[in-house]
C-alpha cells in the first residue's frame, strides 16, 4: 500500500480534458466579446449597401449607414448582430445580420503564451492551435543550466476568471521522451520554470 501511495503522489496534475484518453483540452472560448481594434465585417442580408468593414474604435464604437454610432466593444458578436437588427428593423423588412471577425487585434496581448524563469530567455508568443509546452519552451530558447525542469507549472485562467495550475515534466519530456505532460496550450497560459535549489 506505501508503494501504491506513493505512486499516487507521484502523479503530475494535470487539466482534465488531457487525462481523458482520445482528447485533448478545448481551444475554443465561449462567448467572445469584441475589443478595441477587432476588425469587424458586418453583412445585412440582400442589403450590400448597407454592410460595413471595420475596426472597433478606441471608444468602442461603430459606425452604421442609416443607425449612426452603436457601442461594439464589450458585446459577443451574436449580441451585436441582435442589436443591428433591432435597430435596423426601422428602415428595413426583417433584417438579418451576420457578424464576421475578420481581425483579432483586441485580444491579441491576452491570447499570447508566456514562458518565465529558467529557460534561455523569457518571452510572450502568439498562441496557434496545436502548440504544447513542449513548443513554447523551445521558442524560449529551452532550459538554461539552472532549470529544475520536472518542477515546471503550467498556469490557466479558468473561465470563473480564477488560476489552475498543472504540473509539467520538462526533463521527463526532454531527456527520457516522456511526453506525458506535453500539454496542449490554450490562450493565454503561462508557464514557469524554477531554478534548482542546489
Amino acid at each position: 500500500m506505501i508503494l501504491l501511495a506513493g505512486c499516487a503522489a507521484d502523479k503530475p496534475r494535470l487539466p482534465k480534458a488531457w487525462q481523458t484518453p482520445g482528447s485533448g483540452p478545448s481551444v475554443l472560448v465561449d462567448n467572445y466579446r469584441l475589443a478595441v481594434s477587432d476588425q469587424v465585417q458586418i453583412n445585412v442580408w440582400k442589403n450590400p449597401e448597407l454592410s460595413v468593414t471595420q475596426p472597433i474604435r478606441p471608444d468602442g464604437k461603430i459606425t452604421l449607414p442609416l443607425i449612426g454610432e452603436m457601442m461594439a466593444a464589450g458585446k459577443t458578436p451574436s449580441k451585436l448582430s441582435s442589436e443591428i437588427e433591432d435597430r435596423l428593423s426601422v428602415f428595413v423588412k426583417n433584417p438579418t445580420v451576420s457578424i464576421i471577425l475578420t481581425g483579432l487585434q483586441g485580444q491579441a496581448y491576452l491570447s499570447r503564451i508566456r514562458v518565465t524563469g529558467a529557460v534561455g530567455k523569457d518571452i510572450s508568443i502568439n498562441y496557434s492551435p496545436g502548440m504544447t509546452v513542449l513548443d513554447a519552451v523551445l521558442e524560449a530558447g529551452s532550459l538554461d543550466a539552472y532549470a529544475d525542469g520536472n518542477e515546471t507549472k503550467l498556469h490557466r485562467r479558468t473561465s470563473e476568471g480564477k488560476t489552475e495550475t498543472f504540473d509539467i515534466r520538462l526533463d521527463d519530456m526532454m531527456e527520457d521522451g516522456d511526453m506525458t505532460t506535453n500539454v496542449l496550450l490554450q490562450p493565454g497560459d503561462i508557464i514557469t520554470v524554477p531554478e534548482s535549489a542546489f
